[in-house]
């Protein structure tokens, strides 16, 4: 009996040890580029991340079940939750690491991912998550001073103690998740949190005035940023090089700077991929700095940070703005071949975007899912309809927008016809019939369609208020064609799983329509 037992706890030891081995050897998340796409690899194989933001004060424990139960409500794989300087480290060099602890432990019995969000120096523009012992200390740690003399609510870019207590911290939470998360749990950090300021351009204080009177840095002149800006080969002052951009450039390389020491610290310690997200200007109409947070990675002096922050992964947009033609600039702005795409921050509204970003990028995710009156409201029921089907086959569409074999098109104001160039064959896409109508008679230009091209004559395609058509192209174009079949089904174990073949009443009146609910179709074409 005690000989069986030893063997027993034995094996239970061996398997342990397995276990743990396996946890160690976890591959560390990183991003892939192929081709100017890029993929985020987690567990050693692409990753999509379909993701909800909590609020801003939601990370204590009493606050954590809602939150939880609207990241299963929204069938969310990846949580976007912040941590706090002020809490990690309210005495001074004593950091408390138990609510990270708290995350890890919650988020791997749900088999949910993180993506943590260190407020710290910024938060909004602002450094209101500094512990309290740095916040009576505003001589030693500054704010920004405006133009004309007046105290700015924004910490200075220029102030070395501050940077060095900041990047001390962060070093210190990426050494605590090296240690307490090998299994990656912690897919990837955000180092502070749309970093810049609000109502001055810059720091005018008499500190950063020297340095904007001094040559430019030879790291800037010295980059592709030069180029990319207009202005290579130039040399001199900040005035003398960017001329009326000077000012921003100049507080966009500072802030930049600043995060750059604190990323490279915390990724001396742990390696995971870091990014920085955006409060965005509007892309179309080049405002003046003073109207929006200045200083941020803006689609302006996105190579200005490329240049100053090499240990930053990515510039992720917060999209907020309103309208198909500015945020889809947006989209294609920060879908760059040196920034994979990634949505970190956006409204339930965005939702007709979703497939945009996936078909682009590497994630998307809506902000305060735990906020009282959006639950309320119901506001994520749309995100949580297209998150049930697409989480199953995320994987898979990783890997596919890595492959380029992912097409999208929203329904433009206006238009409610858009064609796709899928190679051998054209879709046509009509957007409208069976939509909302709202009170006024008028149906919102919601519709949207995501395609993924299997083979020349395959295809998944998925959608809302939307109608697929096709025609053959290239050298079978003007031929006559025919849907070989059409499977309504989901994804299951990597799998196509088909609940109905599609026909009759379903293909023949224009293509099979999908309304209000997103539904995965499989479509095979044939030319007779």
């Amino acid at each position: 009996m005690f000989a069986g037992t030893t063997v027993v706890l034995a094996f239970a030891a061996l398997l342990s040890a397995s276990a743990l081995r396996a946890q160690v050897n976890t591959p560390i998340p990183r991003l892939v580029e192929q081709d100017g796409r890029h993929a985020l690899l987690v567990d050693g194989e692409p990753y999509l991340i379909l993701g909800g933001q909590s609020s801003n004060s939601s990370t204590w424990p009493d606050m954590m079940p809602g939150v939880w139960q609207v990241v299963e409500e929204m069938h969310a794989n990846t949580l976007e939750i912040p941590v706090y300087w002020e809490q990690i480290e309210a005495e001074e060099g004593k950091y408390d690491m138990s609510m990270v602890q708290m995350l890890l432990d919650q988020a791997r019995e749900r088999d949910v991912r993180l993506i943590l969000l260190w407020f710290a120096t910024w938060k909004n523009g602002s450094n209101h998550y500094m512990p309290e012992w740095m916040k009576l200390q505003s001589g030693k740690y500054p704010n920004v001073i405006g133009a004309g003399g007046q105290p700015v609510d924004s910490p200075s870019p220029h102030c070395a103690a501050a940077m060095k207590a900041d990047a001390k911290a962060f070093a210190a939470l990426m050494k605590y998740l090296k240690e307490a998360d090998p299994q990656h749990t912690v897919i990837m950090v955000q180092v502070e949190n749309e970093p810049g300021t609000w109502g001055s351009v810059r720091d005018y204080s008499k500190d950063a005035q020297r340095l904007f009177e001094q040559p430019v840095p030879d790291a800037l002149l010295r980059s592709a940023a030069m180029e990319e800006l207009g202005v290579a080969g130039r040399t001199g002052t900040w005035r003398e090089v960017f001329g009326d951009n000077a000012d921003e450039y100049f507080h966009a390389w500072s802030v930049a700077s600043y995060i750059e020491y604190v990323a490279a610290a915390g990724k001396a310690v742990n390696p995971l991929p870091l990014y920085v997200n955006v409060a965005l200007r509007d892309p179309l109409t080049n405002p003046s700095p003073a109207t929006y947070e200045s200083g941020g990675a803006t689609d302006n002096v996105i190579p200005v940070w490329k240049a100053a922050a090499p240990s930053i992964d990515l510039l992720a947009p917060d999209i907020y703005l309103q309208g198909d033609e500015r945020v889809l600039k947006v989209i294609d702005l920060y879908a760059r071949p040196d920034n994979a795409l990634f949505v970190p921050e956006t409204s339930s509204e965005r939702v007709k975007y979703v497939y945009e970003v996936i078909g682009k990028g590497i994630g998307y995710s809506p902000f305060g899912i735990d906020a009282p009156e959006k639950v309320a409201a119901g506001e994520h029921a749309s995100i949580a309809a297209e998150y049930r089907l697409l989480a199953p086959m995320a994987r898979q569409l990783a890997q596919w927008g890595l492959e380029g074999r992912i097409f999208t098109a929203v329904e433009l104001e206006g238009e409610s016809e858009r064609t796709v160039d899928l190679g051998k064959w054209e879709a046509l896409l009509q957007f409208g019939p069976g939509g909302h109508v709202s009170e006024n008679g008028s149906r919102p230009a919601d519709g949207k369609a995501m395609i993924v091209r299997l083979g020349d004559n395959e295809f998944l395609a998925v959608g809302t208020h939307c109608r697929f058509s096709f025609r053959p192209a290239g050298k079978d174009a003007g031929k006559a064609w025919q849907y070989l079949r059409v499977e309504e089904g989901y994804y299951e174990d990597g799998e196509f799983r088909f609940v109905r073949v599609l026909n009759g009443d379903q293909t023949d009146w224009g293509g099979p329509y999908i309304g209000d609910e997103p539904v995965l179709l499989h479509i095979t074409l044939t030319v007779r």
